[in-house]
C-alpha cells in the first residue's frame, strides 16, 4: 500500500487521539483502583470511535473508492 493515504485524515486522527486519551485515563484509574475513573476512560474510548465515525460521515474521512463496472462487449 505504498503511497496510500489510509488513516491520514482528520477523522482518523481525532478518533485515535480521543481513544488514546481514554486508554491512558482508564489505565491510570485501574492502577489506582478507582472503578468510576476506569469506566470514564472506557467511555472516552467509545467516544473516540463515535466522533471519528461522525467526522467521516461529515466528509472528513477517506473517500470511498468506487470501482468502474466493466461490461463484456461482443
Amino acid at each position: 500500500m505504498a503511497g496510500s493515504s489510509h488513516g491520514h485524515t482528520p477523522a482518523a486522527w481525532t478518533g485515535v487521539i480521543i481513544a488514546f486519551i481514554g486508554f491512558c485515563v482508564a489505565g491510570v484509574f485501574m492502577v489506582a483502583a478507582q472503578p468510576a475513573g476506569f469506566w470514564a476512560g472506557m467511555a472516552l474510548i467509545l467516544l473516540g470511535g463515535v466522533v471519528g465515525g461522525i467526522m467521516r460521515m461529515m466528509g472528513l474521512g477517506q473517500p470511498k473508492h468506487t470501482h468502474p463496472v466493466h461490461e463484456a462487449k461482443g
